[in-house]
């Protein structure tokens, strides 16, 4: 069958610049069939070659873009070389243990992520968590699965392909393992902490680690502080602040099972003086500004409040409420370590709501740390999707 043509409304030009996204309603015309999934030729009204890309058209991002190259074969040899390019690059990045190995878009495998849980630096002890977001990708699952055995070596590869964004693309969900099954509870080094990692059953692909780096500067605030770490999860900021020298800490989290894991991390560590209980976090707060309570370093990492652009008002109020909250509970000389992990809540919005948070407080700041992801997590240029995480450190003063 020969390949199918799209020739679709490019007028400002993104998809030409790079973004990968063509959404339904940019096609203008389709020329040849095609099965969801199959890779299609792209071209702009003026017939401009804009690459090749996947299609499903129960999507409504109907295309998702592998190659400014129209004339380029997407085979099994192009998949098996863009897991190689993305191997590659983490181990050029310095990394030899845990760490992100692909992510999508920013590696050029959209709808495909796949994270490394190693507990040392050997080769082959380490278990790859793979997520296939994407029909589109599903449909190279061999091949890429195949090309991660040959490029990383783990020791094994569980699937965690139990995320709703898959049923918009017409997926089931489902988990397991591919290959043959390996103790799915590890214990992973990060920044010189242990940390458990339940691969089967915890959030996303078992463990975020692109907070890595911001964890690490707990190391500057920490030493003889009281910190309050609210949506500590499975205890990130907390678990650091105490390993830098914390006088004492509590984190706080709505999940029993998130505090459960906070728990065993701190009793693995030794760390006495770390505590976690279940708590609403907004509702804590308000009842420490009400008491008059105060912690000399608050940590806030919520969740992403706007899971897509139409949520950003109300998002937008959440976060102002929870930091303006927070500032309240902080002496002049404490500190605010405030994060988003929204990627509809670019940067400047996101100083521009602490800002506010700050002025209705009646607190002034002064940043001394701004982070975002490491580069297992790369951000590329011409697609902002791939900028998701803020994390500021700020004096209140």
């Amino acid at each position: 069958m020969a390949q199918a043509k799209l020739t679709i409304n490019d007028t400002q030009d993104r998809i030409l610049r790079g973004h990968p996204w063509v959404f339904g309603n940019q096609i203008v015309k389709e020329e040849g069939t095609y099965l969801p999934g199959d890779v299609v030729q792209v071209f702009d009204a003026k017939r401009r070659p804009l690459g090749q890309g996947y299609i499903n058209p129960a999507s409504l991002i109907r295309v998702r873009m592998l190659t400014p190259h129209v004339e380029e074969k997407v085979n099994r040899e192009f998949i098996a070389a863009r897991i190689e390019r993305a191997w590659k690059y983490r181990q050029r990045m310095g990394y030899v243990g845990s760490c992100r190995v692909v992510f999508s878009e920013a590696d050029m495998l959209p709808g495909l992520i796949v994270d490394n849980f190693s507990p040392g630096s050997e080769p082959g002890a380490s278990v790859l968590s793979v997520q296939f977001l994407t029909l589109g990708m599903e449909r190279w699952k061999d091949v890429v699965l195949d090309a991660l055995q040959q490029a990383v070596r783990p020791k094994g590869i569980y699937l965690r392909n139990d995320v709703p964004i898959r049923e918009k693309e017409g997926l089931q969900l489902n988990k397991g393992f591919a290959g043959r099954p390996f103790p799915t509870d590890l214990v992973i080094d990060e920044n010189g902490l242990e940390l458990h990692v339940d691969v089967a059953g915890g959030q996303k692909t078992g463990h975020f680690l692109d907070q890595v780096r911001n964890h690490a500067a707990m190391a500057q605030i920490s030493a003889g502080q009281r910190v309050l770490d609210c949506f500590t999860h499975t205890g990130g900021f907390g678990l650091h602040a105490a390993h830098y020298g914390a006088r004492e800490v509590l984190g706080l989290d709505i999940s029993v099972e998130a505090v459960a894991q906070a728990t065993r991390n701190a009793e693995l560590n030794g760390l006495k003086n770390c505590s976690f209980k279940v708590a609403n976090v907004f509702d804590f707060l308000t009842e420490a500004g009400r008491t008059g309570k105060q912690w000399d370093v608050i940590v806030l990492d919520p969740p992403a409040f706007a899971k897509n652009r139409g949520a950003i008002d109300n998002a937008y109020r959440g976060y102002k409420e929870i930091n303006l909250r927070a500032l309240k509970s902080i002496p002049s000389g404490g500190f605010l370590v405030t994060c988003s992990c929204s990627q509809h809540m670019n940067p400047d919005l996101f100083r521009k709501m602490v800002a506010e948070a700050a002025r209705d407080a009646g607190r002034r700041l002064r940043e001394v740390y701004y982070g975002t992801q490491p580069p297992d997590h790369p951000i590329l240029w011409g697609v902002p999707e791939t900028h998701y995480l803020k994390c500021l450190a700020l004096e209140v003063i």
